[in-house]
């Protein structure tokens, strides 16, 4: 990381671990998805990579391999790159606890698949960047950075449900609520973004520089 010398060895196992945790969590639903599939495993596949959720997970999993692997000079692992993560595994613990989790009772190896995909992932993961990732690192205009991955995938899961006829999640599920209320919904969703996002680059800015990286 420009300027800055190797991750600790603490940091990259914890980063190992919260790496591990994601990919047991979306290994396992991917094979619940497969076996509850009616329509064969490419459309399945396509399925599983429309949720949010899988694709936040996914971003945990390579940011932490990548730091764990010691790659201090990739992409993912400049704090601006572990910000946009730490945001965007927050948004789906917080959307799900808040509006998804009254909607269904799973069971089973589903409700641990949701646990740890919805919970113990972005827990871990926050707490790891909290206590791992060197702060005062980012900047305001980093929020510029981060807002068009989620705004990109709103697109993609509002054109996939026009033609596939299913959507990934019920509030923005044009069919049923109509285009206005999903946009209204989707509005909503953005400032979340935009609030939670607001939040981490403030608390960055003010956070002791205890991070878990030594300064070259």
């Amino acid at each position: 990381m420009g300027g800055m010398g190797g991750w600790r060895k603490g940091a990259r196992l914890t980063a190992g671990l919260v790496a591990g945790l994601a990919c047991g969590a979306l290994v396992l639903q991917y094979v619940l998805l497969l076996r509850a599939a009616p329509d064969g495993a490419a459309l399945a596949t396509i399925r599983f990579f429309s949720y949010f959720t899988i694709l936040g997970n996914t971003l945990v999993a390579l940011a932490c391999i990548t730091v764990a692997l010691g790659r201090d000079m990739a992409w993912m692992a400049r704090p601006r790159a572990l910000g946009a993560v730490a945001l965007y595994i927050a948004i789906v613990g917080i959307v799900y606890f808040t509006v998804l989790r009254p909607l269904w009772q799973p069971q089973g190896a589903q409700w641990l698949a949701d646990a740890a995909l919805h919970y113990a992932v972005p827990l871990a993961y926050l707490a790891w960047w909290t206590w791992a990732v060197p702060h005062r690192c980012l900047s305001w205009a980093d929020l510029a950075w981060w807002l068009p991955f989620p705004l990109a995938y709103l697109a993609w899961a509002l054109w996939r449900g026009s033609w596939a006829g299913e959507y990934p999640y019920p509030f923005i599920d044009v069919a049923a609520l109509g285009i206005g209320t999903v946009l209204r919904n989707a509005l909503a969703v953005t400032a979340g973004f935009i609030a939670f996002g607001a939040l981490l680059v403030w608390l960055d800015r003010h956070w002791p520089r205890h991070g878990d990286i030594r300064p070259g």
